[in-house]
């Protein structure tokens, strides 16, 4: 199964990165020569991907003249109108009807990952299975990522490999890399309003419908300014980029 259809994340305010995001969106600060969100869209259509749904919320107009400026894949904005952003959940409920009923590709519009030997996004696509899962997420290695800052990770795997989010005093050695393949219908009776993304992995993982996969490639996190600099001084020291 090959996603047609993939939604960019990239309403968010970016606080912690400030002052860069009071005039710039996040997802359009540069890494390794072009804005974050231009690698993000690259990668699915490397990944077969036609059509591009993007929420905006801060900086709105700047984003939207940004994207009208690509030529592919199709470009479809979903706005986010009122005081605050819906979050990574509520996004996507408010944009169900541009996403479609089909399983789609959900990516942070700030994440940036090298691939390993395999495209991320067609792991993702290989590892699904619809009699299985409701969404398959990446997970990172807390100790490989670059410029991630929790200390207890998110989420732990079995021996078969199914997540399970950590519990109170655990360690855990993954987190969410940003990622995953969803189907529309993991929303039905979400609540109204703003909401994480986490509450349907939660929801997910209860039933047993949430897959996982760790990633095999590179990571980097940017969610600050000091943040920013260490993953471009990182990037720099290497000569190919996958």
């Amino acid at each position: 199964m090959l996603p047609r259809t993939g939604m960019v994340l990239a309403a968010g305010r970016g606080e912690r990165l400030r002052p860069i995001t009071d005039t710039l969106p996040k997802p359009l600060v540069e890494i390794a020569g072009k804005p974050l969100i231009d690698h993000a869209i690259d990668r699915l259509v490397e990944a077969g991907v036609e059509r591009v749904v993007v929420n905006v919320h801060h900086l709105a107009a700047r984003m939207i003249e940004h994207l009208a400026a690509r030529t592919a894949p199709e470009i479809v904005i979903s706005r986010e109108t009122g005081d605050h952003a819906l979050e990574t959940g509520g996004a996507v409920v408010h944009a169900a009807s541009l996403i479609g009923p089909e399983p789609f590709y959900l990516v942070n519009g700030d994440s940036f990952w090298l691939n390993g030997k395999m495209s991320a996004l067609r792991r993702l696509a290989a590892a699904w299975d619809a009699d299985r899962f409701d969404a398959v997420m990446l997970l990172q290695r807390t100790v490989t990522a670059v410029g991630y800052e929790g200390n207890y990770g998110d989420w732990m795997l079995d021996q078969l490999g199914t997540p399970r989010r950590r519990r109170e005093r655990e360690v855990a050695p993954y987190f969410y890399a940003g990622l995953q393949l969803i189907t529309p219908k993991a929303f039905e009776d979400s609540p109204p309003g703003a909401f994480s993304v986490s509450v349907i992995f939660d929801r997910l993982a209860a039933s047993g419908r949430l897959g996982a996969l760790i990633h095999d490639g590179e990571w980097y996190h940017v969610s600050t300014p000091d943040g920013l600099a260490l993953v471009k001084e990182r990037l720099e020291r290497r000569r190919t980029m996958r």
